[in-house]
């Protein structure tokens, strides 16, 4: 099965950031610099974000 994108929002400044599910780099927030997803050898952890969508 194909990856998905997520819009997801970073818990420490708010910001908005759509990724990819499956990334394999670490993903940090553009805005204030804080680590959203870390690799996890398929779907990405999301460590420092929440999904608010999922995009199809």
């Amino acid at each position: 099965m194909a990856g998905r994108f997520l819009r997801i929002t970073c818990k420490d400044c708010g910001s908005e950031s759509i990724v990819f599910e499956r990334a394999s780099t670490p993903i940090n927030c553009s805005v204030c610099g804080a680590i959203l997803a870390i690799p996890a050898g398929g779907k990405a952890s999301l460590v420092g974000s929440e999904v608010q969508e999922v995009l199809e």
